[in-house]
């Protein structure tokens, strides 16, 4: 199993953290670039905007998202921005090059996101006690818990995207993808042995499991596939095994992964991918 998939040495695996750690949601050094406004972030601002892949976008991205982009390149984390690699309600993905790598630039949309169904996952969250109601406040919350949550994950011996840098409402993760494009997800490509991939992924259930976490969102299309290796995205929705939803979260999970796998020819119940994930020990919900 680990020669096929690639799963990730349970030995090589961090203490993934406190749960109840708050995440700092405070105000971000992009918000003081945008209102200092100096000539090389104005200069910045106009070479973004006059970008072809980004010219549809204008309208969406304001001054701060501009002076977060502007952030992240005076940081280092940017050198060089390609085009789309997927765009959506809530936020688009470009191609870009890193320091010493390429890298996926997420940056969602202030204005568009879906604020409601954000609230839900983030309500319960003991990381984001006291958190306000206004929209941008939740969209940039949603942004620290992608990045913290991707950080518990990898701590955890879960392979996801790795994640780099975040400010504001962007944020930079490992690129997974080749010159041809991005990675295909497992929805995308035919699975030459479904037990040996059930087996990674019921595994790395378990791992989130373990450290504190719910995917809340896993089926075949946030897994993607990748040299070997199975990749578990979209963990911005992750929630606490605390959250006051995280049960129905966890069997939507867990029947979402049996239901894919049977039809793939591997015969596996809700029933037993939820044993095998809430069995790890200790276990954190009982904390």
């Amino acid at each position: 199993m680990e020669t096929e998939y690639g799963l990730v040495d349970s030995e090589a695996v961090e203490t993934p953290g406190n749960e109840w750690e708050e995440i700092d949601v405070s105000e971000t050094e992009a918000d003081r670039i945008a209102r200092k406004r100096d000539r090389e972030f104005e200069q910045f601002e106009e070479r973004i905007k006059d970008a072809d892949q980004f010219k549809v976008e204008q309208s969406v991205f304001d001054d701060a998202t501009f002076a977060a982009l502007y952030k992240l390149v005076q940081d280092g984390h940017v050198e060089a921005f390609g085009g789309p690699l997927s765009t959506g309600k809530e936020a688009n993905v470009y191609h870009a090059l890193g320091d010493d790598r390429e890298v996926a630039v997420k940056i969602y949309r202030i204005n568009s996101s879906n604020f409601r169904q954000m609230r839900d996952y983030l309500e319960g969250d003991p990381r984001f006690e006291g958190l306000g109601g206004k929209k941008k406040d939740v969209v940039l919350a949603w942004v620290k818990k992608e990045y913290a949550n991707l950080m518990r994950a990898q701590k955890a011996g879960v392979r996801v995207p790795d994640p780099i840098a975040t400010e504001r409402n962007v944020l930079v993760m490992e690129y997974i993808g080749d010159e041809d494009g991005r990675a295909k997800r497992l929805g995308e490509v035919e699975i030459e042995n479904p037990q040996t991939a059930y087996e990674v992924v019921r595994e790395y259930m378990r791992r989130l499991y373990s450290a504190g976490l719910i995917h809340g969102d896993l089926s075949e299309y946030n897994i993607i596939f990748d040299e070997g290796q199975l990749v578990l995205i979209d963990l911005g929705q992750a929630v606490t095994v605390h959250h006051p939803n995280s049960e129905t979260f966890l069997e939507r999970d867990c029947r979402n992964i049996a239901n894919y796998f049977s039809r793939e020819g591997f015969e596996v119940t809700e029933d037993e991918v939820l044993e095998f994930v809430t069995d790890p020990d200790p276990d954190p919900s009982r904390n």
